[in-house]
């Protein structure tokens, strides 16, 4: 018996699949697809079951949130220095240089000004589908947000100054009043990868289900975002230009819903393979595999593992000139709505293999490598290198 607070494709399905069948609003469930605000609100008040299944750990913001995902990786990347070496720690060099505002704004401006007129790009942290991000070459563009512990001295149009006043002279309602949205600051990728003129980014679905052991799965069908507009950096305020997320894409003017902005992820390894070789396509893929590897185990002692919980995330990668994927962000609920029939199709397959992978009917698992486009990724203190072959199976080696 099965709850789902969503609709489209995870909702059909649910209903499609042999022996399941949708509890009514009282009844017990044994599965739940819900999304977070549920989880939030009603994890730590019910009593669940023992064999029942929640598409969400509890603590899943460690990873999706932006500037927890940065700390954590920040966190880790030194442990390695410590435990392994420089040379093991570098292995974490996969995000753009990033500050969380307000809290890290003086760092932020140090490095802001060794590098004057270096693009950054400001995302809030708690948001998604491209809302509220904008870029930015000067101080002064950043305008409509306060910071935390920081009172507006002076605000003129397009302009404003911050000064840092100590908090013992302020009350609580003055301190509530200048709280607003945490932001992360972000050195903006100044030369992605462009085809046909046009930057993508990379959704790549990665299923965890277990933290402790860590178990995660790679799904072999994700696909290429792309913007809609050239792309250029003599016009930072279009985000036609500049994000690549369909919520933000399907609002331009000469945007085709049957057609869409995607490729699915074995067309674009076709494009770069006949582009680039064989040789260095593989090295992409493989530096994108140790992406997931290492945030994943970023965030492993942190994360509360619960056996009645998994997680599908959605990794959004940018790729540069260079053919070094970059991490942009982890999504804890990545869109699972339909753009395309293409889009719909994908979507039903990546639910039907996460229900396989899952298991609730405990029948599935000696059947996954032939029923399940997932591949196992890693298990325990072993790690299986794809090595970007993700079409012909996986290699082992040690942790």
């Amino acid at each position: 018996r099965f709850k789902c607070g969503l609709s489209g494709p995870v909702l059909d399905v649910l209903r499609c699949r042999p022996g399941w069948q949708q509890a009514r609003n009282e009844e017990e469930w044994d599965f739940l697809w819900c999304d977070v605000t549920w989880l939030r609100e009603n994890f730590d008040h019910v009593y669940l079951e023992e064999h029942v299944r929640i598409c969400h750990f509890r603590n899943h913001y460690e990873l999706s949130r932006k500037n927890y995902l940065v700390k954590n990786l920040k966190r880790f990347r030194k442990q390695l220095e410590r435990e392994a070496g420089k040379l093991e720690a570098a292995r974490c060099d996969f995000f753009p240089k990033t500050f969380e505002l307000p809290s890290e704004y003086h760092l932020f401006v140090e490095e802001f000004r060794k590098k004057p007129g270096t693009t950054w790009i400001m995302k809030p942290v708690g948001r998604s589908q491209g809302k509220g991000i904008f870029l930015f070459r000067k101080l002064k563009d950043i305008f409509d947000w306060k910071m935390v512990s920081m009172t507006v001295c002076s605000l003129e149009r397009g302009n404003c100054l911050f000064v840092f006043p100590q908090d013992g002279g302020r009350t609580n309602e003055q301190k509530d009043e200048t709280q607003i949205e945490t932001y992360v600051v972000q050195r903006y990728i100044e030369n992605p990868y462009l085809i046909g003129g046009r930057k993508f980014d990379l959704r790549v679905y990665i299923l965890v289900t277990s933290y402790s052991p860590l178990k995660a799965w790679l799904y072999r069908d994700g696909f290429a975002r792309f913007s809609s507009m050239r792309f250029t950096l003599n016009s930072i305020d279009d985000h036609y230009v500049h994000l690549t997320n369909v919520a933000v894409q399907k609002t331009a003017p000469d945007y085709d819903p049957e057609k869409g902005c995607k490729w699915m992820i074995q067309q674009l390894r076709q494009y770069l393979t006949a582009k680039h070789g064989t040789g260095l396509v593989e090295v992409l893929f493989a530096d994108m595999d140790n992406i997931f590897i290492k945030s994943l185990q970023s965030v492993q002692k942190v994360i509360i593992s619960d056996k009645r919980c998994f997680e599908l995330y959605g990794y959004d990668i940018l790729i540069d000139q260079d053919l070094k994927p970059w991490l942009l962000e982890v999504n804890a609920s990545p869109s699972l709505a339909a753009s395309s029939q293409e889009d719909y199709e994908l979507k039903c397959h990546l639910l039907e293999d996460t229900l396989h992978v899952v298991d609730m009917e405990g029948r599935w698992a000696k059947m996954l490598s032939t029923l399940s486009r997932f591949l196992l990724l890693c298990e325990g203190v072993h790690m299986f290198s794809l090595l970007g072959k993700r079409l012909e199976g996986a290699k082992l080696y040690s942790c």
